[in-house]
């Protein structure tokens, strides 16, 4: 019996790790098709905006002048009607520049959960990523991993839906690069109001206090973005102790700019001033009592005052 060289010994690949038979059979038979860009329709909360920038400008030249190098990805749409683009909103956005009418696409079936972290993982690298595009994008790829890891069983209580919740999170973290921690950061911008929103991605709010508000209800949120227009600042102290202050219950707006009002008052200069006897009595006669000294000093001290006015 011959033995088998090294070179004969197969490692398995990714792909017959973790697809099955049919799904590699399909992956085999997928083609690329020319398909109208009217026929194409965004991916539903598409996380990333596609910016008209630099560099859309500098993709709008190369599609001109090279095609388009690498098709985008899209999936049968669920409504039926169509496709729905799971990578390439910005290439299809340069084509559709270029007078395009038509993309060269792959076609694949995908659920929603696999559309939803394809989506999400081929754009997520990219540079220039906003602090909120990734907030939403890793809120929808954790949901996403969450249901795929399965539902919880009739029997299991809270603890283990937590744990499926924290084990998700720890493998997204990995993937991407980020703390545990960190993601959960990002994600709590998704609870902000549109105006705060836009704030984090302009850096006109700090990123760690756009948490800190994000834990605060939505129509405090809103007094909070009019009390940042009008003064142009907001500090950590001010929601930290507006955060203490709505535990004991909630506030109108009037006592929340008092609580801010407060955080930044400039702390008043002490006016506490003693003279020690030996330096006051050289000034006067044996016979003056504390009252006569106090008397003289306060009329030269008036005298000073108008001198002062004049």
């Amino acid at each position: 019996m011959s033995k088998k060289s090294i070179n004969d010994i197969r490692v398995p690949t990714y792909d017959d790790l973790f697809t099955n038979e049919e799904q590699r059979q399909e992956a085999k038979l997928e083609k690329i098709m020319e398909v109208p860009v009217e026929d194409i329709q965004e991916f539903k909360n598409h996380p990333f905006r596609v910016r008209n920038d630099e560099q859309m400008s500098e993709l709008v030249k190369s599609i001109s002048e090279n095609g388009i190098l690498v098709p985008v990805l899209i999936r049968p749409h669920p409504n039926g009607h169509g496709y729905e683009m799971i990578s390439g909103h910005r290439r299809m956005n340069a084509a559709m520049v270029n007078g395009q009418e038509k993309i060269q696409a792959i076609v694949r079936k995908l659920t929603d959960d696999q559309a939803t972290i394809i989506m999400v993982d081929s754009n997520i690298q990219r540079e220039n990523i906003l602090p909120t595009e990734r907030g939403f994008a890793y809120k929808m790829k954790l949901a996403a991993m969450k249901r795929q890891a399965g539902r919880p069983k009739s029997n299991s209580g809270q603890n283990d839906q937590n744990l499926i919740g924290t084990v998700s999170r720890d493998v997204l973290a990995e993937q991407v690069g980020e703390s545990s921690k960190q993601i959960q950061r990002y994600i709590r911008l998704t609870e902000l109001i549109p105006e705060l929103l836009d704030l984090v991605d302009n850096k006109k709010l700090q990123f760690t206090v756009a948490v800190d508000i994000s834990y605060i209800d939505k129509e405090v949120q809103g007094w909070i973005y009019e009390y940042i227009c009008d003064t142009g600042f907001i500090k950590p102290k001010q929601i930290a102790a507006l955060r203490n202050q709505l535990n004991d219950g909630p506030i109108n707006q009037i006592q929340m700019l008092s609580i801010f009002n407060n955080c930044v008052m400039a702390k008043k200069v002490s006016r506490s001033l003693t003279f020690s006897e030996k330096k006051l009595t050289k000034y006067f006669p044996d016979d003056y009592t504390a009252k006569d000294m106090e008397q003289v000093i306060e009329s030269l001290l008036e005298k000073w005052m108008q001198e002062q006015s004049c």
